[in-house]
């Protein structure tokens, strides 16, 4: 872009008024570059159009002869022109209307010019009452040049402009191929969707059907169970036969354990015997008696859950804990109980048996998890029977009993 370096001259100014000359006023080589810069060229067609009743001239060059060629003088066409530009560059005009004297307007000018703003700066500098011919020539030489770096902007912008077109057009040719292989893609898909509706209407037939067979039988078997007299008491007690079987098994477990520990014992009491007196007749068939310690249980006022069981045992249980003064809680460990009563019972108890081989995993986390959270006593029980439970709770009473003698010491 050019530069004012041209040094002005210090000149009074032309007048000391504060009147601002119109398009006519300007010298005749300044209606060239107002009419080419200030006007767009479908603005002046239109107002070439208007001065002269439809009869514009189809060439723009003609346009902008004749345009220029009017604006000598006032006439029609210069007052529309006049009055255009007025109102186009009316913010422009205003700001350069603190410009007093022809230096401040010749700064004025160049500034406006680096900003961008040609067409506003070039109406407004020439029109300004402190624009002397001096300042006229040096506007006039920097629109001069101004034209002939536009001239060559325009011909970088056209190369520019063409190698866009050329990119465009291949981004066009990919875009087309993009689309055509996206119709494709959308049409197998399309295929596929249908394939699997028609698939899906068939499995929810087959599961209608299913469920349509699975009602039928359901309503045979409550026909059936109606049907036959006491079914519902002969089921509870095939189950309560099954559960006492289990129990029978479980209690001659521990018979057959009880006597093989009785054999053991007499074993080591016949040898003690023999070894303190020797003399004595030991072939009586009277046998010594045995006598074992009885266990205490520190479960006065106490809540124990046992978490899991077999449901034939917790009588069982029940008794055992209310024998030794605890107060009994059971969960099943999420078998037929829910998971969220759990929690509760957890939360209530005193003491925890957790017997593992009747229990769900998720029951077993969580029981696991909240007596680690809680620091509450927990002994885990593999074997459902009475019998464990009782080494249990023995077990539990023994660490209390250590821990109070510990805390006396």
């Amino acid at each position: 872009m050019c530069t004012l370096d041209a040094k002005l001259p210090v000149s009074i100014p032309l007048s000391t008024g504060s009147r601002r000359r119109r398009i006519w006023d300007l010298a005749q080589k300044c209606h060239c570059p107002v009419v080419g810069v200030c006007l767009p060229q479908d603005t002046l067609r239109k107002l070439v159009n208007k001065s002269l009743g439809g009869k514009t001239p189809s060439d723009n060059y003609e346009v902008h002869v004749g345009a220029v060629a009017e604006c000598g003088q006032r006439n029609r066409l210069s007052e529309l022109l006049q009055h255009e530009l007025e109102q186009r560059y009316a913010r422009t005009v205003q700001n350069f209307r603190v410009a007093k004297t022809t230096e401040d307007l010749a700064l004025l000018w160049k500034k406006t010019v680096e900003q961008g703003d040609i067409g506003g700066a070039l109406w407004a500098a020439l029109t300004h009452p402190r624009c002397d011919e001096s300042l006229e020539e040096i506007i006039h030489r920097n629109m001069h040049m101004l034209a002939h770096h536009a001239s060559a902007m325009g011909c970088a912008d056209n190369a520019e402009f063409n190698a866009l077109q050329e990119a465009n057009a291949n981004l066009t040719r990919e875009v087309n191929r993009l689309q055509e292989r996206n119709t494709r893609f959308m049409a197998e898909k399309s295929s596929d969707i249908e394939r699997l509706n028609a698939q899906l209407v068939q499995v929810r037939a087959e599961g209608i059907g299913k469920d349509s067979c699975i009602a039928f039988l359901d309503a045979e078997m409550t026909e059936l169970k109606a049907s036959v007299s006491d079914f519902e008491s002969g089921s509870r007690l095939q189950k309560k036969v099954e559960q006492m079987t289990v129990r029978q098994t479980e209690l001659e477990n521990e018979i057959g354990n009880l006597r093989k520990k009785l054999a053991m014992a007499t074993k080591s009491l016949d040898a003690v015997n023999a070894e303190s007196s020797p003399k004595e007749d030991t072939t009586g068939d009277e046998l010594p008696e045995i006598r074992t310690a009885p266990i205490t249980l520190h479960l006065q006022q106490k809540t124990v859950l046992c978490v899991g069981g077999r449901s034939g045992n917790v009588a069982s249980y029940r008794d055992l804990i209310e024998r030794v003064g605890g107060r009994f809680a059971h969960h099943d460990g999420g078998l037929e109980d829910s998971h969220n009563v759990l929690g509760a019972s957890l939360a209530a108890a005193d003491l925890v048996i957790c017997q593992t081989g009747c229990i769900s995993h998720n029951a077993y986390w969580k029981v696991k998890d909240f007596c680690k959270r809680t620091g509450k006593r927990c002994v885990f029980v593999e074997n459902p029977s009475t019998s464990s439970l009782a080494r249990g709770l023995e077990l539990i009473s023994t660490k209390e009993h250590e821990a109070v003698l510990t805390e006396n010491i």
